[in-house]
């Protein structure tokens, strides 16, 4: 994908210095999804070395770190001795996040996790606190920011093309994962459409939510209506009993009295058109360009700039608190449900 995406006119990749020793890298989790993706990505890095890989299973871990020529680990604490990393990555099964990512914390390492960051409101501030103590390198993937229709759009933002912001839509729906938590569709999935508004929009204000479990496994649908503190309105819908076969699963739409940005699922088209101009500006990945036409590599841009900050010295360019504030709107979206008013999400 990467030696493709090379020729690509547009597409840019960063170069390690000769001189700098690669980061090395431990992956917690061996899933077939995030797991596994980590571990590629890590392990087919110039600049970074996977030393190792940490999961429950003795076998299955010890597969999948013969596979990419790391060693295996079942114990964190042994693997932070022995492998010494520089980086830290942490996906596990959704629900449970909390105490793996805690001991972690608490070590020091620096850390990339994967979202949701926990389903609890008071097991994120915990984490939150304990960051701020023992590790100020703590990062969470939010990798939807990495698309390249999400930053042409921020970019025109920033511009002030769209002028004074009217209103935005995130609309996204799939098959449910394995999460039991009758709230998953919202926390774990549609944490990257509270964020990615938050991004492109500013904060959110207030919500006000409908729920609707039409397969009897929980609240796997909804809609909430939001009010963004530069006074434009917004629209959240959420579909876990949608699918991801289907072409336009997800839709971002920013409309402001100057103009308006479309996102066509994610990675596959951005455009922006003026008002009252019937001609739009639009970008699509070109023949060559695998990269940013691949959901995937949205995660690899991510690793970018977080191996630039931590070389560097600073800030994850995604914070823990990132994840910490989409639990928390998620939170007012069930509680607006569950008592039929309008919820402040102020900080």
């Amino acid at each position: 994908m990467r030696a493709a995406a090379r020729y690509a006119p547009g597409v840019v990749r960063p170069r390690p210095a000769p001189d700098v020793a690669p980061v090395r890298v431990a992956v917690v989790g061996t899933g077939e999804w995030w797991g596994r993706h980590h571990a590629e990505l890590f392990a087919g890095r110039a600049d970074t070395s996977l030393v190792a890989v940490v999961g429950r299973d003795p076998d299955r871990t010890a597969a999948r770190a013969a596979e990419f020529g790391a060693a295996a680990f079942v114990d964190l604490d042994e693997m932070l001795e022995r492998a010494r990393p520089d980086l830290v990555t942490v996906c596990l099964p959704n629900e449970r996040h909390y105490e793996p990512t805690l001991r972690l914390i608490r070590a020091g390492v620096p850390l990339l996790l994967e979202k949701p960051l926990v389903f609890a409101a008071d097991e994120a501030d915990i984490l939150v606190a304990e960051a701020a103590r023992w590790n100020p390198f703590v990062g969470i993937n939010f990798n939807h920011r990495y698309a390249k229709p999400v930053r042409l759009a921020v970019a025109a933002v920033e511009r002030g093309d769209l002028g004074r912001l009217a209103f935005a839509t995130w609309r996204f729906g799939g098959e449910p994962g394995t999460s039991r938590h009758p709230h998953a569709n919202l926390i774990e999935t549609q944490c990257h459409g509270l964020d990615l508004l938050e991004h492109l929009c500013g904060p959110i204000e207030s919500v006000v939510a409908q729920l609707a479990d039409p397969s009897g496994h929980g609240w796997s649908t909804l809609v909430v209506a939001a009010r963004f503190g530069n006074g434009a309105v917004g629209s959240l819908v959420g579909s876990y009993d949608s699918s991801y076969a289907y072409q336009d699963t997800h839709r971002v739409e920013l409309n402001g009295t100057a103009g308006r940005i479309l996102i066509d699922d994610t990675v596959r088209r951005y455009s922006f058109q003026r008002a009252e101009d019937e001609t739009a500006h639009v970008w699509q990945a070109g023949y060559f360009n695998d990269t940013d036409r691949s959901f995937h590599a949205t995660f690899d841009r991510h690793v970018d700039e977080l191996l630039a900050a931590l070389r560097a010295g600073a800030a994850p360019p995604v914070p823990i608190g990132a994840g910490r504030r989409a639990l928390r709107l998620a939170d007012a979206i069930i509680s607006s449900y569950e008592t039929g008013t309008r919820i402040s999400t102020l900080l």
